[in-house]
């Protein structure tokens, strides 16, 4: 159920927040790739999200403050730069969470903890709200044993290949 903050203990005694949203369709939809200046390792519809996302939620460092991330992976490089284009890594260096167990649970920043794209599926369109559920079940403490204490959470989304991207914080009251 989705309601406005001010009615979520109506209903019920655990709820989530929308802290912050944000969507953007960087090039055509499928011609992002014939940009000049596209430079095949990131996705300007992520970062200009992201950005817009965390202005919204106030978010300065989203590897200090964020305590799970859901993104899409729906190839293995796809996470790593979205690492990256999420702000959790300089570019080219996304690859050191993974390297250094920061992705894992229990690391700094537990990513796709559900198993993401892969485990869960990927059926367009249903995707992000998946993504969305689970993040609320980690910051609602209604996930079981996953990641502990989380307070605020990323969902992320990409399609079009790569034109369109949405970014969602999400955080306990």
């Amino acid at each position: 159920m989705l309601v406005r903050a001010d009615l979520a203990r109506k209903y019920t005694d655990k709820y989530a927040l929308i802290k912050g949203v944000g969507f953007s369709v960087a090039g055509g939809y499928y011609s992002a790739q014939f940009d000049q200046t596209f430079s095949f390792t990131g996705f300007r519809s992520t970062q200009n999200a992201a950005n817009t996302c965390y202005e919204m939620a106030g978010i300065k460092k989203p590897l200090d403050e964020v305590d799970i991330v859901e993104l899409h992976d729906c190839f293995t490089i796809t996470e790593i730069v979205n690492y990256e284009d999420l702000g959790l890594a300089k570019k080219g260096e996304g690859w050191k969470l993974i390297a250094d167990g920061e992705t894992y649970n229990g690391g700094k920043i537990p990513v796709n903890t559900d198993g993401g794209l892969k485990t869960c599926g990927h059926p367009v369109g249903a995707s992000g709200v998946r993504m969305i559920n689970h993040v609320v079940a980690q910051v609602t403490g209604t996930a079981g044993a996953m990641v502990k204490d989380a307070k605020l959470g990323v969902a992320h989304t990409l399609g079009g290949p790569g034109a369109l991207s949405c970014v969602f914080a999400i955080g306990a009251p």
